[in-house]
């Protein structure tokens, strides 16, 4: 069995007309679109992605790629997006499975890998779009086969999903995974940047000081979060304000104004406008349309210290 037939065969037993699965006993997420969609904004966390139908765009404010059929990318570091299915049909739909990379994991191997020096993709945007690796896709068969029962959940999966993550190290995303994971790279420290931010979505952003935080000189810690995220410090605040302000709204019953100062924002009628522009609508209207319908979350969306994973 192939793992578009594997993945097919468990969406149809768990989520037969659903659009995604959080599937628990792997941890991963699937996705299965009749036709294609919106746009939607989200935010991606480091994660595998492995399109094996359709396609899809996902982009920055700066960025765009299309992630085709038998294509792999992967996310380095928390970054809001704008994604959409872009190819999907009732006979062929859009398949994909999302695995979440565990950094630790990833760092506890690096010691034992090369350094790709002068190797592989020399661009520094964190979304590294790749050709399909079939050793990566017998693992991750291997790895949903070992999910099934309990006791090969609890002794071979675990040692696949090492597996996974060596070989992400090893394979056509090596590079830019390991630009991440050695210290003092610059895209060691703008992660370190992301996490700053992150960690306090309310808190003023000083870029100057910031940059000073991690190391940089003000111009080239600009220059290089926009060439590592495809947008700017103030700009990656201001998505993942809106994202987190999203989930309080689809969460809660809470008053707009309070979640708008809960983010960050000194003015509602500022928020409400922001909130319009990104997503379409004002957000009052856009908790009547989820309370009423709501929508299911891409899986991409995983954000540590900002919102829900999908």
């Amino acid at each position: 069995m192939t793992l578009l037939h594997h993945v097919t065969a468990v969406m149809d037993r768990h989520a037969p007309a659903q659009p995604d699965l959080a599937h628990a006993p792997s941890g991963m997420h699937f996705l299965r679109h009749t036709a294609p969609t919106g746009q939607d904004a989200t935010v991606y966390r480091p994660l595998l992605c492995l399109v094996l139908q359709g396609a899809k765009e996902v982009g920055t404010t700066s960025r765009s790629l299309r992630v085709g059929h038998g294509q792999s990318l992967v996310v380095s570091h928390a970054l809001p997006v704008v994604s959409r299915i872009t190819e999907a049909a009732a006979d062929a739909p859009y398949v994909a499975l999302v695995f979440p990379i565990d950094l630790d994991l990833l760092r506890g191997l690096a010691p034992d890998v090369s350094p790709r020096t002068g190797q592989g993709p020399r661009d520094p945007f964190s979304i590294s779009l790749c050709p399909g690796d079939p050793g990566m896709e017998d693992a991750l068969l291997r790895y949903l086969h070992h999910c099934d029962s309990p006791d090969a959940r609890r002794l071979l999966a675990p040692i696949t999903a090492r597996e996974i993550h060596a070989r992400l190290l090893l394979g056509p995303h090596a590079s830019a995974l390991q630009r991440l994971l050695w210290v003092e790279t610059t895209a060691s420290r703008i992660f370190e940047a992301t996490r700053v931010i992150q960690s306090d979505l309310a808190r003023p952003l000083a870029v100057g000081d910031l940059a000073q935080q991690v190391g940089m000189s003000s111009s080239a810690f600009f220059e290089h979060f926009k060439a590592v995220t495809g947008t700017t410090p103030l700009q990656y605040q201001k998505d993942l304000r809106l994202m987190r302000a999203r989930e309080a709204l689809r969460g809660s019953n809470g008053r707009i104004s309070d979640i708008a100062f809960a983010v960050g924002y000194e003015s509602s009628a500022q928020f409400s406008r922001e909130y319009a522009r990104k997503f379409g609508v004002p957000p009052r209207q856009d908790r009547t349309l989820r309370t009423a319908a709501p929508v299911p979350q891409d899986p991409g969306q995983r954000a540590p210290e900002v919102g829900s994973y999908p």
